[in-house]
């Protein structure tokens, strides 16, 4: 009878943690008794950047237009669209697209566009680290701006716009400055520590990709856009900033304001340009060296360039 009273009261013990315990976890799982946690995604900021730093723009801007175009057929729409055809002409917008792989300098000429003629630039991405600073053409796609910034190829890429720039940089220098941004916003740097993760295989398999990216964004403009195109390499912009500058404004067809030129020369670093960082290793190796030495002379021998 002891033994059996004793069986008897363990169950009743258990039961009673057991249901102790259920009414302990639904009570904390009640709906809206514990915010939900938000997964949010975010390029890598530079606190330079993040203070509030106003930049000094030669001339306040505007948009080409004094009132946004209302369009039932916008170029944000044709950009997701799946029904547009390769040959579909009707998609052309009179729109110039700014075409770059990732870190050939897009955000610097954008800055120069803005300084040197007072009218914003949009793009097919909604950046918030620029919108903030300086771009509040982010994510703007129609004829309001000058000119529209995509990293994208393909047809349907190149479906609103009638003309491109094309701004192209040296590939050992924009996968390591893509490799920066990704890891340290537009003007910060990624840590040495980076480059040897995973004992070296994810900068390996980094620099693969974006090589074969660099390629084919480049060669993919360069080949089959049919509209007006004009292709900008990064180190004559570097180099000749004036002439390069009049011959961009000249090709988009804006008038040149002397004063605005020359302002946006005075000003022509801004706060986009990374500065200078040297490593106290080769990222780079012999192979990989060789690598993007190659497929370099490839694409700039197809984009007419001659390569010392």
């Amino acid at each position: 009878m002891a033994l059996q009273g004793w069986r008897l009261c363990g169950v009743t013990v258990t039961i009673v943690i057991y249901i102790g315990g259920v009414l302990f976890l639904s009570m904390n799982n009640v709906p809206g008794s514990h915010p939900r946690r938000i997964r949010t995604e975010r390029f890598a900021e530079n606190p330079r950047i993040n203070q509030k730093m106003t930049i000094r723009w030669c001339k306040e801007l505007r948009y080409m237009q004094p009132e946004l175009p209302v369009e039932p057929e916008s170029a944000a729409f044709e950009f997701n669209n799946p029904n547009i055809s390769d040959n579909d002409d009707n998609t052309k917008t009179g729109l110039t697209a700014l075409a770059s792989f990732p870190g050939s300098g897009n955000t610097w000429l954008r800055y120069l566009l803005q300084q040197s003629t007072g009218i914003l630039t949009g793009s097919i991405y909604k950046d918030y680290g620029l919108l903030k600073t300086g771009f509040p053409g982010e994510n703007i796609c129609n004829s309001s701006v000058l000119l529209v910034k995509t990293h994208e190829w393909g047809p349907k890429a190149w479906a609103p716009f009638s003309k491109a720039i094309l701004l192209v940089r040296d590939p050992e220098k924009a996968i390591i400055a893509e490799f920066n941004r990704q890891s340290g916003g537009h003007v910060g740097f990624a840590s040495p520590d980076r480059y040897k993760r995973t004992k070296g295989k994810y900068w390996q398999q980094f620099v693969t990709n974006k090589l074969r990216g660099w390629e084919l964004m480049n060669l993919n403009w360069a080949r089959n856009f049919t509209g007006s195109i004009k292709i900008v390499f990064y180190d004559d912009l570097i180099n000749n900033i004036e002439p390069e500058l009049r011959s961009i404004l000249d090709f988009l067809r804006f008038p040149i304001d002397e004063g605005l030129l020359r302002c946006a020369l005075v000003r022509k670093e801004g706060i986009f340009r990374r500065k200078k960082r040297v490593l106290s290793f080769d990222p780079y190796t012999p192979l990989m060296r060789a690598n993007i030495e190659e497929r370099k002379q490839y694409v700039y021998s197809v984009l007419g360039r001659t390569v010392n």
